[in-house]
């Protein structure tokens, strides 16, 4: 038995029971390999990130940068030797200019609109869920808001709701008098109105692949059990389709919240004060006023309230997906 040990050496030896082999070449030749495999996918991610810092990390700093600094027309030539003021940009945009009441704008449109716009999503999907003849011409239709750029819905509800537009002669049939949409108190009804219509597309797309993919044995079950359509809407289709609104709310929120190029064409600069957005008041304080850091510390205000509801949406995903798999 020793002088078999002794030549294979595949048994540890007596006095060193613990002691490890050496590795041969061949096993430093897989270590080497294993090791090239495992940093394979780091390659890989190396485009992506390399596009990421330069639109994304790159252009955040600067904008850090600009709203530390007094930098106006006057001193944008030689910026990196501009007055450093602190955080002297954030107070004035919060205590000197419009930016809360822009922030309160923004954020009551973006919630309200989004809530105009879930029901009318979901109603939407649950419509063209099952097959019927000519379902794909209605789903085509149902995208025309969504896929239209927002230059365009802007244009086009702007037409719609002039003086002597279509809105106020249809009113004008029901005995209604419309009045002024486009300046004055109504223009807040009609800044949610087009953002509702041109926001419940992406809430019909995403509730509609939630509805693709809920098990059909699910809805036999519910048959078999005696349930209705209201039943199974209340306890089977809504419980499930949780996740795709949930996700549907927060990105229609985010996108209404952060929405310049809608209020922009739609009321022009400068805004009346009641539909004063917040991306449009860092418009005007930018380019029109050349208040760069100010409009930088706007800019970055306005990121972290959008990171705000991001945030918490995706520590209830982790959340529930954690106890998902516990």
């Amino acid at each position: 038995m020793a002088v078999t040990e002794s030549v294979t050496g595949d048994a540890p030896d007596r006095g060193h029971p613990h002691r490890p082999r050496a590795p041969g070449p061949a096993r430093s030749g897989r270590q080497a390999r294993r090791a090239a495999g495992s940093a394979a996918p780091l390659w890989l991610l190396a485009p992506g990130g390399l596009l990421t810092v330069t639109v994304i990390v790159v252009p955040f700093a600067v904008a850090i940068v600009m709203s530390v600094l007094d930098l106006d027309q006057y001193t944008f030539r030689q910026w990196l030797s501009a007055p450093f003021i602190g955080i002297g940009n954030y107070a004035e945009a919060l205590a000197e200019t419009s930016m809360p009441h822009a922030i309160w704008v923004s954020g009551s449109t973006a919630l309200i609109a989004t809530l105009v716009a879930l029901p009318l999503g979901v109603a939407a999907a649950l419509t063209t869920h099952l097959p019927f003849h000519g379902r794909a011409l209605i789903r085509s239709l149902y995208l025309v808001p969504y896929v239209l750029p927002a230059f365009v819905v802007g244009t086009m509800w702007r037409i719609i709701l002039q003086p002597d537009g279509v809105a106020n002669h249809g009113l004008a049939q029901l005995g209604i008098d419309g009045g002024l949409w486009l300046n004055g108190p109504k223009s807040y009804l009609a800044l949610i109105v087009v953002q509702a219509w041109s926001s419940w597309p992406l809430i019909y797309l995403l509730t509609l692949s939630g509805l693709q993919g809920i098990d059909d044995t699910l809805h036999e079950a519910a048959a078999l059990d005696g349930a209705h359509w209201q039943a199974k809407l209340r306890y089977v289709v809504l419980p499930l389709l949780r996740g795709p609104l949930s996700l549907a709310a927060i990105i229609s929120v985010l996108h209404v919240f952060n929405s310049f190029t809608l209020p922009f064409v739609l009321f022009g600069v400068p805004a009346p004060h009641d539909v004063e957005a917040l991306p449009v008041l860092t418009y005007v304080e930018s380019f029109q006023n050349l208040r760069f850091g100010l409009s930088a510390a706007m800019a970055v205000i306005s990121l972290v309230l959008i990171l705000i509801p991001l945030l918490v949406y995706l520590r209830t995903v982790r959340l529930d997906t954690t106890e998902a798999t516990t």
